[in-house]
């Protein structure tokens, strides 16, 4: 099978973007998968570390307001429609599918236009805007959470499937996850609370646990936290202004990125994350309870969406971004960890919103449209 994908931008658009790959590749061997994207370092370390080619091509989001700027990238992003359209023509996919970013305006139309067959995945709560443009274009959409079905119009067809994700639970004993614990230098027996901003890191998220290691407020629980690779020296910085050594603080071990996700969500009693769709998938799989604090978005507000979704099955709390401080985060974090009680009903209910067999309803889509 001859697949494109379309994926740029983050992370929560690449991985399923993977994901869906390796289905393909296991399902029919020798497949030949080939992502679109726009270039980026984040992309291209994502995409060829998971051993796929890739191309690149322009495209932005489109802005109301006129500037230069905003003018010389419209004209680019016009541009990449040609060269998604002359990469389809060359390589003669059986399918194009997009798992989301600005990009798949540009490689779903073309494809539409060379009557390839289309799907597009949509993670989020509320459907992007790509997936609204697109919604009479393309063949299938498929959705991951269940309610994004009411606000997609016009569509052919529509499928809740889930998210697909590389993270998937672990049989750990309690002795495997100490050991896993060591490794971060964490030696006691205090909650674990892991903190994600993100494939890139979230400045607001890392300021207020920042604050929270430098004036000692985490002597209750353990931290975990992951900087994003682009913050992780100036944090260090900040730390050693303060006369504390990055590598050994009191109940905290930082990291620059986490690639074993699956290990830590494991030894993780609580979650704090902005609340992109992945992260959800990640830890509805886990059963692990969170504290979201949503990215804001003046053109929507996408992932609040996400979390409410969460916080109204109670297995999440929420505390906005423009609200978020080392103080109320920190008080929150002691309230969930000192009620083992609350994180364990938090945690089931998390794990109800888990959907299993993700990877075969995607397939079968493909499968449906490709024959």
């Amino acid at each position: 099978m001859k697949v494109i994908i379309a994926a740029a931008g983050t992370g929560g658009h690449i991985n399923p973007g993977i994901a869906i790959a390796d289905i393909i590749e296991k399902e029919n061997p020798g497949s030949d998968i080939r992502f679109i994207a726009t270039g980026k370092k984040l992309e291209e370390d994502l995409i060829h570390n998971a051993g796929y080619k890739s191309y690149a091509i322009e495209a932005y989001g489109f802005s109301k307001k006129i500037s230069i700027d905003n003018i010389k990238k419209t004209i680019k992003t016009i541009k990449g429609f040609s060269q998604a359209k002359k990469i389809l023509k060359e390589f003669k996919p059986d399918i194009v599918i997009g798992t989301g970013g600005y990009i798949c305006g540009a490689v779903i139309s073309s494809a539409h236009s060379l009557k390839i067959p289309t799907l597009l995945h949509e993670s989020n709560a509320y459907p992007g805007l790509a997936i609204r443009l697109l919604s009479r274009k393309v063949d299938t959409i498929l959705v991951g959470i269940e309610n994004a079905k009411n606000d997609i119009k016009g569509a052919k067809r529509v499928v809740y499937t889930g998210t697909p994700t590389k993270v998937k639970p672990l049989n750990l004993s309690l002795k495997d996850k100490k050991n896993i614990l060591k490794k971060t230098n964490i030696n006691n027996d205090k909650k674990v609370v892991l903190v994600v901003g993100g494939s890139q890191g979230a400045k607001k998220i890392n300021d207020c646990i920042l604050d929270i290691i430098i004036n000692k407020k985490n002597v209750n629980y353990n931290l975990i936290w992951a900087t994003g690779k682009g913050q992780y020296d100036s944090i260090k910085e900040e730390l050693s202004n303060n006369k504390m050594n990055i590598e050994k603080l009191d109940n905290a071990s930082i990291l620059p990125f986490i690639y074993n996700m699956d290990e830590m969500l494991s030894v993780s009693d609580l979650v704090i994350a902005r609340s992109g769709a992945l992260t959800l998938t990640e830890l509805a799989l886990m059963g692990k309870p969170a504290i979201f604090i949503p990215l804001p978005s003046c053109s929507s507000n996408r992932q609040e969406d996400n979390a409410r979704v969460f916080e109204k099955n109670n297995a999440a709390k929420i505390i906005l971004n423009n609200e978020v401080n080392g103080d109320n985060l920190n008080e929150m974090i002691n309230s969930l960890v000192e009620d083992d009680n609350l994180l364990k009903d938090m945690s089931k209910a998390s794990n109800k919103m888990a959907v299993y067999n993700v990877e075969e309803r995607i397939y079968n889509e493909i499968k449906r449209l490709v024959g």
